[in-house]
């Protein structure tokens, strides 16, 4: 009884150290950069024997902007994780680091924690945006005023962009005084 109970102290306390070492891993603060994936194609891959087959990786291309210092710049990659990878929704960004610079980058999945390795071909001066349901492509200029005219900044936390700042309206004058009536008390 004892001997089950040490080896299963051993256990958790083990399970307890790779937890850590998995948490320590994926500590946001080393994932700098800001990934929008617009879209993806993927190809999943399964293994197992007969019915009890599950997923074991998925590849495949895309296309993106990352937010670096500051700057935005489209991407294509290609990639290959463990999990499937999902199209940011609205203005979400996955948090991202470079493994090699301007050729490899690491991204977080939310989901479950994991992460994802991306081969880049970074574009210097353009950017991918949506307009009418397709993908474009604008000079990084431009997107860069965009994003300082509306607040964006999702390196900083600043995940949604605001609304333009209203136009004032001009101030009305009072109606003049011969189409007010007065009435004279009684």
């Amino acid at each position: 009884m004892r001997r089950v109970l040490m080896c299963g102290l051993a256990g958790l306390a083990v399970c307890m150290l790779f937890s850590a070492a998995v948490l320590a891993a994926r500590n946001l603060a080393d994932y700098p950069l800001r990934v929008h994936i617009f879209s993806h194609d993927s190809v999943s891959h399964y293994w197992g024997p007969g019915g009890a087959r599950s997923l074991n990786e998925v590849d495949g291309e895309g296309r993106a902007n990352l937010f670096e210092n500051g700057e935005p710049r489209g991407f294509d990659f290609r990639y290959n994780c463990g999990n499937r990878l999902m199209n940011s929704m609205g203005y979400e960004t996955y948090p991202a680091r470079w493994k090699k610079p301007g050729k490899e980058m690491q991204i977080l999945l939310p989901a479950d924690g994991g992460a994802c390795d991306f081969k880049v071909d970074v574009k210097p001066d353009v950017v991918y945006v949506r307009h009418n349901g397709s993908l474009n492509e604008e000079p990084a200029a431009r997107y860069k005023a965009w994003m300082v005219r509306h607040q964006y900044d999702p390196e900083h936390g600043m995940n949604l962009p605001l609304e333009s700042a209203p136009v004032p309206k001009p101030a009305q004058a009072p109606p003049p005084a011969s189409a007010q009536q007065q009435t004279a008390p009684q």
